[in-house]
């Protein structure tokens, strides 16, 4: 699609893919910033979630190479758990084409508030690998699906989501948890973004310029995960789940009443 938008605007957007970049690989959430943005830049909604998948993609691909490369992740302990990703969501991708979004409009909030919650309170939660609590195959074959086709039917918080799964049904390390959810969410982005670009929704040039930002900032973003450990991925998804929770009762106009 033919989308013009100024230099300055491109500028702002890269800015922002950058930022989200690094979020997202810390602790998820990165589509809080660049979607508003693109719709601020006037790009139509369709298009602009198909242009952020694209964006998202790169920044996941990014984390992802470096998450295998300081070997936090084993790709022979993920690939089939990146299988069940890929194809959750690309279920949910053609699932929600027919399908009212909006149904999840009371449920995710609940969710994201739940997850921030987990980690602010129990702050033991993912500093040491502890034993798992739902075996290898229900949590390939069950949990990972799920929350694959949740990112392509709906999307915010999936990278906390990931994360969270790995630590409280998997007994993994948080920061073990988030090198996994970068590769898993890395499989969901691809494949609704495959849907997208069959159906000729993405704004090339913009996603192009953000992707160069995502990019940036996933590679920064992975070297703080391994520098900083849980002291910074921790607060980061309680910020950033709880941002998101305050986006969506903004949305409803929740707080009108109060100013």
């Amino acid at each position: 699609m033919d989308v013009t938008i100024g230099g300055e605007m491109l500028g702002v957007l890269f800015v922002a893919a950058t930022v989200a970049g690094f979020v997202d690989t810390v602790a998820g959430g990165g589509g809080l910033i660049t979607l508003p943005m693109l719709l601020l830049a006037q790009v139509p909604p369709v298009h602009a979630l198909a242009t952020n998948k694209l964006q998202g993609s790169f920044g996941t691909l990014t984390s992802s190479y470096a998450m295998l490369r300081r070997r936090l992740v084993r790709w022979s302990a993920i690939r089939g758990l990146f299988v069940a990703s890929l194809f959750g969501a690309a279920a949910g991708t053609l699932a929600v084409q027919h399908v009212h979004a909006q149904a999840l409009d009371v449920l995710i909030p609940v969710v994201l508030i739940g997850i921030g919650l987990y980690f602010l309170f129990a702050p033991s939660a993912g500093a040491v690998a502890g034993r798992p609590r739902l075996g290898a195959r229900a949590y390939r074959n069950g949990v990972v699906p799920v929350i694959g086709f949740y990112d392509g039917f709906f999307g915010p918080g999936t990278g906390s989501f990931f994360s969270l799964a790995g630590v409280a049904l998997r007994g993994h390390s948080l920061v073990t948890a988030t090198a996994n959810a970068k590769l898993l969410n890395f499989a969901s982005n691809i494949a609704s973004l495959a849907v997208f670009v069959i159906g000729g929704k993405v704004v090339w040039l913009v996603g192009g310029v953000m992707v160069v930002g995502q990019m940036i900032g996933a590679w920064l973003g992975s070297h703080a995960v391994v520098r900083g450990g849980a002291r910074l991925i921790r607060p980061l998804i309680v910020l950033m789940c709880t941002a998101m929770v305050l986006r969506y009762a903004w949305q409803k106009g929740l707080f009108m009443g109060l100013f």
